[in-house]
């Protein structure tokens, strides 16, 4: 059963039989707008990137995950690729975590979406993450990503580790502007 998140919302990640987690898959998907002219619709194309960012437990950038590093540096979170457009149904892009295989150190990651290209969310709609058991294929939580508007980035979510070792899903939505995710973490440190 799937939870549909708002803003600041947190989650745990255990299974309903108590048991964690061991692979989730974080999707990011979403439409450009069509513009409207004289003679009808007309569809473009907007290129939105997903990256995680894995911090420690005190806070330090310990890797980044984006469509230029597909693949962290212990192998344990894996960019599936970069979709240029957003055409399609839905996980345009998609970021595989297999919880197992994360470092000890690592305390959360942050999942981000930006615009390389420059696009604004106005030109995007019916734009979402959403976190799935790989398992299994159940869709835990949903987060549909609000505010268009002319900021060109999102930090959309982060999945914390817990005192006990469970992990937990929250919802940011903080609108933001940078073409990398480089550029975003001083809005990043702000939600860790």
């Amino acid at each position: 059963m799937s939870i549909s998140l708002t803003k600041g919302q947190k989650v745990s990640l255990a299974k309903r039989d108590g048991a964690s987690l061991s692979v989730v898959r974080m999707g990011l998907g979403w439409d450009a707008v069509k513009k409207r002219g004289l003679f009808g619709s007309k569809s473009q194309q907007v290129d939105l990137d997903a990256s995680a960012l894995l911090f420690d437990v005190s806070d330090n950038l310990i890797d980044a995950v984006w469509f230029r590093q597909l693949r962290s540096q212990d192998g344990s979170v894996q960019h599936t690729g970069d979709n240029l457009t957003g055409a399609g149904e839905g996980d345009d892009e998609t970021i595989l975590v297999d919880l197992t295989r994360l470092s000890p150190a690592i305390g959360q990651i942050v999942f981000v979406v930006n615009s390389f290209t420059g696009q604004d969310f106005s030109q995007v709609e019916n734009a979402f993450c959403r976190l799935i058991d790989q398992t299994t294929g159940d869709e835990i939580a949903r987060y549909v990503l609000s505010g268009s508007g002319r900021h060109n980035a999102q930090i959309m979510a982060k999945v914390a580790r817990g005192e006990g070792g469970g992990w937990t899903m929250t919802a940011i939505g903080a609108v933001a502007s940078g073409r990398t995710f480089q550029e975003l973490l001083p809005v990043t440190a702000g939600h860790l």
